[in-house]
């Protein structure tokens, strides 16, 4: 159960990156001309909402494992938003950016065997 845990924080935060950015570009970037619409468009405080959820989940998931194991875990994050970064956004994403993400992953499934 706590291992669903992290995968849902995973996707908790992934989900709020990805609607940071959709935020932002609908405000095509910040500055100080659009500052104040920016921090309160709905894609933002989604992306807000979103992370407090993260956060919240991940008080449970580190009352249940070791930071040691946990944090590592969450690393996984960045793994799955270079996927989402390519598949949602169509950004074009190198050789040596999903090298990196399968170095993660196996090193996520090394920190995780018993």
């Amino acid at each position: 159960m706590a291992y669903l845990m992290v995968l849902l924080n995973i996707i908790l935060l992934v989900a709020g990156q990805m609607a940071w950015k959709t935020g932002l570009q609908q405000q095509e970037g910040i500055h100080m001309g659009n500052l104040f619409s920016v921090l309160f468009s709905p894609w933002i405080l989604l992306g807000i909402a979103l992370y407090a959820l993260a956060t919240g989940l991940w008080f449970v998931v580190l009352s249940r494992l070791p930071l040691s194991l946990a944090y590592p875990l969450q690393s996984l994050a960045y793994a799955v938003g270079i996927f989402a970064a390519w598949y949602v956004f169509g950004e074009s994403v190198p050789l040596n950016r999903w090298i990196g993400a399968v170095v993660i992953v196996l090193g996520a499934m090394i920190i995780a065997a018993k």
